[in-house]
C-alpha cells in the first residue's frame, strides 16, 4: 500500500476471504470494516480491479436526494444509460436488480463503498437494502455484494446486530486492523525507506500501524523527520486527523472522543465506575454502546481482571496516534518549527515513550508468546490492579500471561535506546509487585518475570529475577496468517 497505484502489501488472509466469497456456490454478502485510513477501499479495488458489475461510493454529509442522484449516476456509468430518476431507495435497488439481470453469466460483484453515508435520516435505506438482498440477490448464486464503510458503529448496529431482515445474513465479515510491525517493515521495504527496526518502532509509537499514515513518509526522512513533517508543520496532513477520525467513525463522535481523552489521563486504564465518575455520566446501554464502538475500532481495550473477573475489568487507551495527539499535537500551535526534532531526552518525551512502547507491545502479544516459546500453550492475557488497602500501597501489572502449563508471565515493558539496566530500586519494586499479586490472588502457579525491551537487558546482579527476554527482533516477527 505504498501509493494509490502500488501493489498491495500484506492482507493475505483478507484477500483469501474475498476470493472465497467469489468462489462460493451461493450469493455472498461481504462486510469490510475498520477505522478511517486503514485501507478498506484499497483492499477491495486492488483485489478486483475493474471487474465490478456495479460500484458506488456514498457521499459525506449529503441528503437523500443527492445520495440517490449519485447512485443513479453510478448505474449509468456502469452501462445502464436509460436508468430512470430514482425517487427513493426502493426504486434505486430495483434499478440495480434490473441492471444486474442483463449482465453476462458468472459472478457479478457489487461494491457499495462508504455505505453508512447513504443511510440519511428517514431514508429507509436499510429496508430497501434488506428487500434487495433477501427478496432477490440471496436466492441466486451469482451475486457478491461487498459493503464497506468507516462508520464502524453504523455497520455493527445496522448490519451485524440488526434484528430485521439483515440479521445473520452476512456470509463474510472482514475487519481490517492496523498493520503489525512485521507488515510495516514490509511496507517500509517496498517504499524504499531504508529504516532500522528502531526507526520503524519510533514512528509506530506515534502513528500506529495505519497504512495511509505510513504512505505519507518520504524516502530519506528519519522517523523523527517524518513525525515532524506529518504532524507539526503548518500544513502537516495529520494535524486535523484526530478530529476527522471521530467525525467519520462514530454517530456520537463527541462523546467517544471525550472517553478517549479521559482514558489518556491514566496509563493503567480505568474501571467502568471510575470512567463514569470522571465523565459525569450514568451507567446505561448507550454508554456501553460507546465503549463497544471504541473497542471495535481499536481505540480502547477492555482487559478482564486476573482470573477473568469482569468486575475488575479495566478500559485502557491502546491507540498510539490518539495518545500522541493528546500528549503533543493538541497544543502544537505553540510549537516552534523543528521543536519535535529537538525534544528528545525531555521528561515528557520519556514518559510518552514508555507508555507508547507498552501499547505497541500490547498489540503484539502473539509475538511475545512466540518469543517465549509458548505459542502452543493455551494462554490468556490479563492485567492486574490493586488499589491498596490496610496500609499497603497499590500496584499495577499491565500484562500477565496466564498459562495452562502452570506458569504466569509477568511482563515488564521498558523502552530504551541502549541495553536496559535493572537497578536496585526497580528490582525491589518489581519484587513487591510480584509478591502483592501472589498475596492478592492466592494463585499457586509459578510467576516468571519477562522483560520486553528494544535491545535486551544488562546481565547484572539484579537480572537474576528475570526468566525471559523479548526484543524488537521478536516483536517484528510475522504472525502466522
Amino acid at each position: 500500500m505504498k501509493k494509490e497505484n502500488s501493489i498491495i502489501v500484506g492482507r493475505e488472509a483478507e484477500r483469501r476471504e474475498l476470493a472465497a466469497a467469489v468462489a462460493s456456490r451461493q450469493s455472498s454478502l461481504v462486510v469490510v470494516y475498520g477505522r478511517r485510513r486503514i485501507g478498506k477501499t484499497f483492499l477491495v479495488r486492488q483485489t478486483f480491479g475493474d471487474s465490478f458489475a456495479f460500484q458506488c461510493t456514498g457521499l459525506a454529509r449529503e441528503n437523500r436526494a443527492r445520495q440517490l442522484d449519485n447512485f443513479r449516476d453510478s448505474i449509468r456509468e456502469s452501462g445502464f444509460t436509460d436508468c430512470p430518476r430514482l425517487d427513493d431507495w426502493f426504486a434505486a435497488f430495483n434499478a440495480l436488480r434490473d441492471w444486474l439481470k442483463t449482465r453476462p453469466a458468472g459472478k457479478k460483484i457489487v461494491f457499495l463503498d462508504e455505505m453508512p453515508w447513504m443511510d440519511t435520516p428517514k431514508s429507509h435505506f436499510v429496508s430497501a437494502l434488506e428487500g434487495f438482498w433477501n427478496g432477490w440477490a440471496s436466492g441466486r448464486n451469482d451475486i457478491v455484494l461487498i459493503v464497506c464503510g468507516s462508520a464502524t458503529s453504523w455497520l455493527v448496529r445496522k448490519v451485524f446486530h440488526d434484528r430485521g431482515g439483515l440479521h445473520d445474513r452476512v456470509t463474510h465479515s472482514i475487519r481490517l486492523l492496523p498493520f503489525s510491525l512485521a507488515e510495516c517493515k514490509d511496507f517500509a521495504d517496498e517504499a524504499g525507506l531504508a529504516w532500522t527496526q528502531r526507526q520503524m518502532v519510533e514512528f509506530y509509537m506515534a502513528a500506529g500501524g495505519v497504512p495511509w499514515y505510513w504512505s505519507l513518509i518520504q524516502p530519506g526522512w528519519s522517523a523523527a523527520q517524518a513525525i515532524e513533517s506529518l504532524c507539526f508543520e503548518e500544513r502537516a496532513p495529520l494535524r486535523g486527523e484526530f478530529d476527522r477520525l471521530f467525525a467519520s467513525l462514530f454517530a456520537d463522535g463527541t462523546e467517544c472522543r471525550r472517553i478517549v481523552e479521559v482514558l489518556a489521563e491514566r496509563r493503567s486504564g480505568m474501571l467502568r465506575s471510575e470512567l463514569l465518575t470522571r465523565l459525569g455520566r450514568n451507567s446505561n446501554g448507550a454508554f456501553s454502546s460507546r465503549l463497544d464502538d471504541l473497542e471495535q475500532c481499536g481505540f480502547i481495550r477492555k482487559i478482564p481482571g486476573f482470573g477473568n473477573r469482569s468486575k475488575d475489568s479495566l478500559y485502557q487507551l491502546i491507540d498510539n496516534f490518539s495518545l500522541f495527539h493528546l500528549r503533543f499535537m493538541r497544543d502544537s500551535a505553540s510549537w516552534l518549527r523543528g521543536e519535535w526534532l529537538q525534544d528528545a531526552g525531555t521528561a515528557r518525551r520519556a514518559a510518552w515513550e514508555g507508555l507508547a512502547f507498552e501499547i505497541v507491545c500490547l498489540h503484539h502479544v502473539e509475538q511475545i508468546r512466540r518469543a517465549l516459546g509458548i505459542s502452543g500453550v493455551q494462554t490468556r492475557a490479563y492485567s492486574w490492579t490493586s488499589r491498596g488497602e490496610s496500609g499497603r500501597s497499590g500496584a499495577q501489572i499491565d500484562l500477565l500471561l496466564d498459562r495452562r502449563d502452570g506458569i504466569v508471565n509477568l511482563c515488564e515493558m521498558k523502552f530504551s535506546d541502549r541495553v536496559y539496566t535493572i537497578g536496585k530500586s526497580e528490582a525491589e519494586a518489581l519484587e513487591r509487585r510480584r509478591n502483592a499479586f501472589l498475596l492478592a490472588t492466592g494463585i499457586r502457579k509459578a510467576v516468571h518475570v519477562v522483560f520486553v525491551t528494544p535491545v535486551g537487558i544488562v546481565r547484572n546482579k539484579y537480572a537474576g529475577l528475570v526468566q525471559g527476554e523479548v526484543t524488537l527482533a521478536d516483536l517484528f516477527a510475522a504472525s502466522p496468517r
